[in-house]
């Protein structure tokens, strides 16, 4: 299973590199995307469960790694107000160029 990472800039400049057991990030996030702070936390988590799962299936088990994100992620956006952005920096591996993610801003 190919796992990744994704990296994000918070509201304040901060940089926050992501961990996630499956591609299936790219499902919900773009490169490039600003996403306002609670769609960006309903999407990584979206995202992060739907890995997890794909783990479950294949080992038997969750992802710890997957969830210890969810739970970054949460602390993080906790910081701060509904209505501010992130933008996803980086995704590595990416996916070929015909790939696209659902934006918002």
């Amino acid at each position: 299973m190919p796992e990744m990472t994704f990296t994000v800039r918070w509201p304040d400049g901060r940089v926050e590199d992501c961990y996630s057991p499956s591609l299936v990030v790219h499902d919900h996030l773009a490169v490039g995307g600003t996403y306002a702070v609670e769609d960006f936390l309903d999407r990584s988590l979206t995202a992060l469960a739907t890995a997890s799962e794909r783990v479950r299936a294949k080992f038997g088990f969750a992802c710890t790694s997957a969830m210890a994100t969810a739970d970054q992620l949460r602390a993080s956006a906790a910081a701060y107000e509904f209505g501010q952005y992130v933008t996803v920096l980086a995704m590595h591996p990416p996916l070929p160029a015909t790939s696209t993610a659902r934006e918002t801003r």
